[in-house]
């Protein structure tokens, strides 16, 4: 015949267990070792339960069996607490164990009274009860008047920093979602594979009528990810956050649409300086340094205002004016402009604002 008086108990721990396993495994306890330290603490707080009723119906038991019971669970609770106070190194255990002892102790000596001299458990439970509200009490006033306002923490005032987003700085490298690139078999990405230098900050420009996505392939995003950008929207890619090598990318909505990326070594970048005083017609002085310079095609070609007067790099000549190539717009004293050159040929520039100062690009 079954014995209830062991089932019952170990019923109510198993619907324990099973609630502790379904909040872990459920995510409702975010991990599931967070769900196992819950099941832990109700185990415990039925087990007290169990313990209570025990000692209140029939009284502390003295019998050999007791006895080694209670040494038994005397040498675990103190193994572990030692074991808590020694290796943990949480700032509350101290406190932890101080209001554990002081719920225990008056609970222990209320449970005692009742069951040896019930008729003073009305009293001393009034006791107990005025002596923990008076505690409490002392210790909210205390910590309004002492010096050191343990209780009271002082009001801090939260002021909003607005973002400061950072818009990456380098050369531009543009990339073309073509129009039409969603349907299969068709050209997708212009250029289908980009070799770009490391440091120069890819731009893909949607000009296609659908949202696509640039996507890094082998990874399905953990490298570089756009999200969906619509039509007429960019995406931008910082590449001196990469490494040197070969990214294959892909649009996740239209996974046929595959192109690569490829992070080169920087090479030294041409760079034309205008030098101080460029922007006086005199014997001697030198306008563009140099004044005539020789890249290859895909190289970028940087313009640095070393003078103390803000000029403009515009492709073009001052008799034929503007040929609409290439336009710094106002380029101040310490600025610098860059241009990338994807066709052969030579070009000539100007500044619009000094139109003495002549420059030319020649571009094999």
């Amino acid at each position: 015949m079954s014995n209830w008086d062991l089932m019952m108990p170990g019923m109510g721990l198993t619907a324990i267990g099973l609630a502790g396993i379904v909040i872990s495994y459920a995510g409702i306890a975010h991990t599931f070792i967070d769900g196992m330290h819950a099941l832990t603490g109700l185990t415990m707080f039925i087990g007290l339960i169990f313990l209570a009723v025990g000692i209140l119906d029939g009284g502390v038991s003295t019998s050999n069996k007791a006895k080694a019971t209670t040494l038994v669970i005397l040498s675990i609770g103190l193994g572990f607490g030692m074991f808590a106070f020694t290796f943990n190194t949480s700032d509350f255990t101290v406190t932890l164990a101080g209001i554990l002892m002081a719920i225990a102790f008056p609970a222990i000596m209320i449970a005692y009274i009742a069951s040896k001299m019930p008729q003073y458990l009305k009293p001393v439970g009034s006791i107990t009860a005025m002596a923990g509200a008076t505690g409490i009490i002392m210790w909210v006033a205390f910590g309004f008047v002492s010096p050191d306002t343990y209780m009271i923490q002082e009001q801090s005032v939260e002021i909003e920093v607005p973002d400061v987003v950072v818009e990456p700085a380098g050369p531009i490298f543009t990339i073309s979602v073509l129009e039409g690139s969603s349907v299969q078999d068709t050209p997708d990405y212009d250029p289908d594979v980009a070799n770009v230098p490391k440091g120069h900050i890819v731009e893909w420009i949607n000009n296609d009528t659908l949202a696509h996505t640039v996507t890094s392939f082998d990874d399905v995003g953990e490298t570089f990810d756009s999200s969906l950008f619509g039509a007429g929207e960019s995406f931008t890619l910082d590449t001196s956050t990469l490494d040197i090598g070969e990214y294959e990318y892909f649009c996740i909505v239209h996974p046929w649409m595959v192109s690569t990326l490829i992070i080169e070594e920087v090479e030294d970048i041409p760079t034309v300086v205008i030098p101080d005083g460029a922007g006086i017609i005199q014997d001697g002085q030198i306008y563009y340094d140099p004044d005539v310079i020789t890249v290859s095609v895909g190289s970028t070609v940087v313009w640095d205002n070393i003078d103390s007067v803000f000029h403009t790099i515009t492709s073009g000549t001052p008799d034929g004016g503007l040929d609409g190539l290439f336009d710094s717009s106002i380029v101040s004293a310490g600025e610098t402009f860059s241009y990338t050159f994807d066709e052969a040929g030579s070009i000539d520039y100007y500044c619009i604002v000094h139109p003495w100062m002549i420059g030319t690009v020649i571009v094999e």
